[in-house]
């Protein structure tokens, strides 16, 4: 994943900053406890398809 690319990507729901998970293959919004899948290389910014994560 494109590291700048990381910097101005925003989580759509809060528009709060992102991080990458490697292992996953996602990106996280901790704010609002969602992870954004990246599929072949693209993230998925979809609020309805990241997954639910716990705090």
């Amino acid at each position: 994943m494109n590291k700048d690319l990381i910097k101005i990507l925003v989580c759509p729901k809060t528009k709060g900053p992102l991080t990458y998970d490697k292992k996953n293959q996602e990106l996280i919004s901790k704010k609002a406890n969602l992870a954004y899948p990246i599929e072949n290389g693209i993230p998925i910014m979809i609020i309805e398809k990241a997954r639910k994560i716990k705090k």
